[in-house]
C-alpha cells in the first residue's frame, strides 16, 4: 500500500446483556473486542468492481465469509453508505480484522459486527454522523438494543428502542443482524441499492454507576447456542408477579452495582430473574446448580451470577476469589460433560472508537 494511503484503527467491545432482571434493558460493554484495521488509498474511487479486500483472523475467523456482500459488517457498511447516496465502497480499501469475541457464546459478537459495520460506513464515507445517529442505524439492523448501545457508548447503560413502524421494520435492503442467514441468497451488487433512512432518535439509552471494584468472571462452555434459538424457547406472555419480581430488582440492581464498597447481599437477590432464565435452563446444563449452588457465602467475593445475554457463557460478578469462583463453574459443568473457557474482564467504560494510525 503506497504511502498516500491513510490507515485507521476501529475498536469494539463485546458485551454482556440482560445481567439477571435486565432482559433486553441492560448491557456492559467489556474488555475482548472485535478490532478492524482499514487502510484507504487517498486516490480511491467508487467502483462496484472494486470491491474491499477482507482479512479475518481471530476466534471463530474460519466461520467468516469474506466477500463483501456476504461479510455481516460490510453489509451493514454498505447500507450505511448508500442510505447516504454512496452506491459502492470506495476503490482499494483493505480491512483487516482481528476478533477476540467466540461466536454464538452471549458476549455479543453479532452486535459488535453490526457497530463496526456502522463505523465503517461512517469512515469510508466520509460522513461524519454523530454517536445518537450511528445508534439509529445500528438498531435498524439489531433490534435488541441492548447489545449495540453498550458496545457503542460503552460501560454499564440501559437501553429502550422506540417503536419502529411497519414499513421500517420488513425493509428488504435492511440487514437484519437476527434473522439474516449467514449466506444470503440475494448476497450482490444490487441488493439494498435505495434502503429507508431510519427515523430519528429511534434508540433511547442511560449510563449507569459501575463501582470501580467490580469485574466480569466470563465462563464459556464450548457450544454455540443461536440467540433465536434461545428466545424460541420463551413465553408469549407473563405472569404479573413474575414481571413485578424483575421490575423490583432491576431497580435496585441499576444503583446498587454503583455503589462502593459493593453490597453481595443485596446485589445477589438483585441479579434474579424471572423472564428468561427459567426457559432457558434446558439449552444449558449446569445453569439451575450453578445459580443456585454459589453464592456470597460459600464463595467469598461473589456479588451475583448470571447467563450472559442469551448464553450459554455465565456472567459472574466479583470483587475477589476470582479464581476460585470461574474453578466452581468449571466444575459444574464438567459434571454435565461440558468443557468450558473463562477469562476474567474489566468493564470498558470508552466505547468503540476510531482512530487514526
Amino acid at each position: 500500500m503506497s504511502s498516500s494511503s491513510k490507515t485507521y484503527r476501529i475498536n469494539v467491545p463485546c458485551t454482556s446483556a440482560n445481567i439477571g432482571p435486565g432482559f433486553d434493558v441492560c448491557g456492559i460493554a467489556l474488555s475482548k473486542s472485535l478490532s478492524l484495521k482499514v487502510t484507504i488509498p487517498s486516490s480511491s474511487s467508487s467502483s462496484d468492481q472494486t470491491l474491499p479486500v477482507i482479512k479475518y483472523t481471530g476466534l471463530d475467523s474460519e466461520n467468516v465469509p469474506l466477500s463483501p456482500y456476504k461479510n455481516l459488517l460490510t453489509r451493514v457498511a454498505l447500507y450505511v453508505l448508500r442510505s447516504h447516496g454512496i452506491n459502492s465502497f470506495p476503490g482499494g480499501v483493505i480491512i483487516e480484522a482481528h476478533n477476540e469475541i467466540p461466536f454464538g457464546r452471549g458476549l455479543g459478537s453479532s452486535g459488535a459486527a453490526v457497530i463496526a459495520g456502522v463505523l465503517l460506513g461512517d469512515l469510508l464515507g466520509g460522513l461524519k454522523l454523530s454517536k445518537g445517529r450511528l445508534l439509529d442505524f445500528a438498531l435498524m439492523v439489531e433490534r435488541h438494543p441492548d447489545n449495540v448501545t453498550a458496545a457503542l457508548m460503552g460501560g454499564f447503560v440501559g437501553s429502550y428502542l422506540r417503536e419502529l413502524s411497519p414499513e421500517d421494520m420488513s425493509a428488504a435492503s435492511i440487514p437484519l443482524a437476527e434473522v439474516l442467514p449467514e449466506y444470503p441468497p440475494d448476497a450482490g451488487p444490487d441488493w439494498g441499492k435505495d434502503p429507508p433512512l431510519p427515523p430519528n432518535g429511534i434508540g433511547h439509552f442511560v449510563r449507569f454507576g459501575w463501582a470501580k471494584e467490580i469485574k466480569a468472571i466470563a465462563v464459556s462452555p464450548r457450544f454455540e447456542l443461536a440467540t433465536a434459538k434461545a428466545r424460541g424457547v420463551l413465553p408469549d406472555s407473563y405472569t404479573r408477579k413474575d414481571l413485578i419480581f424483575n421490575l423490583q430488582r432491576l431497580a435496585v440492581l441499576t444503583t446498587a452495582l454503583a455503589r462502593s464498597p459493593p453490597d453481595p447481599d443485596l446485589i445477589y437477590d438483585a441479579m434474579g430473574d424471572r423472564v428468561h432464565q427459567p426457559y432457558r435452563m434446558t439449552l444449558i446444563p449446569g445453569l439451575p446448580k450453578i445459580l443456585t449452588e454459589l453464592t456470597p457465602t460459600s464463595h467469598p467475593g461473589l456479588l451475583g451470577i448470571c447467563l450472559s445475554g442469551a448464553g450459554p457463557t455465565i456472567l459472574a460478578l466479583a470483587t475477589h476469589n476470582f479464581d476460585s469462583i470461574a474453578a466452581e463453574i468449571e466444575k459444574i459443568f464438567k459434571s454435565e460433560g461440558v468443557e468450558v473457557d473463562w477469562s476474567l474482564l474489566e468493564v470498558d467504560e470508552r466505547g468503540s472508537t476510531v482512530e487514526e494510525m
